[in-house]
C-alpha cells in the first residue's frame, strides 16, 4: 500500500516518555480520530458495558482470509482469556490462500504479527500497520523481496492488505487506541488461511498441497487459540514457528 503521507506512533514507545492518556491525547489531535470517537466511542462503551469489559482492556486481533473475517478478541487486564467482542467483514480481497512471499504478489500474509503503527492520516482513512514481514517470512521469500506495508485500514480496495470499510475501521481504530493507552505495547495479531479445523486443513491442502508444512504448522498455534481462547506464545524461527505453552 502506497503511503504518499504518513505520520505514525511506533507502538514501541516507552511508556516512560509519555504521561498515562497521553497516547489517545495525540491520536485525538488528528481529525480523523476525533471524528471516529465522535461516531463510535459512545457505542462501543455499551457494548463493552454489556460485555463486562472495564476501561481497561487488552486486545487481540484475529483474521480468516478465506471467509473474509476479521474478529476483536478482548480482555479486562486481569483476566487471562480473551473473548469475542465484534466481528467484521473485510471489504476486499486480493491474492489466494497461502502465505505472503514477495513484493507485488498480491498476498495477505499468514502467520503471527503485532500492532506496529498508528496512521490517523492514511491514504485508505486510518490504519492499523502489521510488523510484516517477520523472520519467518523473510526465510520463506529467499532471495525475493518480500514486500511490505501491510495495513488494517479502511476504504474498499487491496492489493493484500485487510480492508474494512471507512465506517468499521473507525470501531477497531479506537479499540486499538484504548487498548494502547491502557497500557498495551503490543496487540497481536493472528492472520489464518482460514478457521483451521482438521476438516477444513484437509479440505484446503487438496487445492493447495505446496502448503501442507506451512498450514500444519499454523494449526498448532491456532488450536491453542481455540482451546485456551488467547494468543499463543510464538517463537519465530526460519520458514516457521514453534508455539511456547
Amino acid at each position: 500500500m502506497n503511503i504518499t503521507f504518513k505520520i505514525i506512533f511506533l507502538l514501541s514507545m516507552s511508556g516512560s516518555l509519555f504521561a498515562q492518556n497521553s497516547f489517545k491525547q495525540q491520536q485525538l489531535s488528528f481529525e480523523r480520530v476525533k471524528t471516529a470517537y465522535s461516531d463510535k466511542w459512545n457505542g462501543l462503551k455499551k457494548d463493552l458495558k454489556i460485555k463486562g469489559i472495564n476501561d481497561e482492556f487488552q486486545m487481540y486481533i484475529v483474521a480468516y482470509k478465506n471467509e473474509g473475517k476479521l474478529e476483536v478478541w478482548l480482555k479486562n487486564k486481569n483476566q487471562s482469556t480473551y473473548n469475542l467482542f465484534k466481528s467484521y467483514e473485510f471489504s476486499a480481497h486480493s491474492g489466494t490462500l497461502g502465505p505472503k512471499i514477495k513484493e507485488g504478489d498480491r498476498q495477505t500474509p499468514e502467520g503471527y504479527y503485532a500492532i506496529n503503527a498508528f496512521n490517523p492520516q492514511s491514504n485508505f482513512y486510518l490504519s492499523l500497520g502489521v510488523n510484516y514481514p517477520n523472520q519467518a517470512d523473510l526465510f520463506r521469500s529467499g532471495k525475493n523481496k518480500p514486500g511490505g506495508d501491510i495495513y488494517i485500514h479502511g476504504n474498499q480496495v487491496t492489493v493484500g492488505c485487510i480492508p474494512l470499510t471507512d465506517d468499521k475501521i473507525k470501531e477497531v481504530y479506537v479499540l486499538a487506541t484504548e487498548a494502547r493507552n491502557a497500557g498495551q505495547k503490543e496487540i497481536p495479531v493472528s492472520i489464518y488461511p482460514f478457521r483451521m479445523t482438521n476438516e477444513n486443513v484437509k479440505s484446503k491442502l487438496s487445492l493447495y498441497p505446496q502448503q501442507k508444512l506451512f498450514w500444519t504448522n499454523l494449526q498448532q498455534g491456532y488450536a491453542y487459540f481455540v482451546r485456551h481462547k488467547k494468543p499463543p506464545v510464538v517463537q519465530i524461527t526460519n520458514g516457521g514457528y514453534i508455539f511456547k505453552s
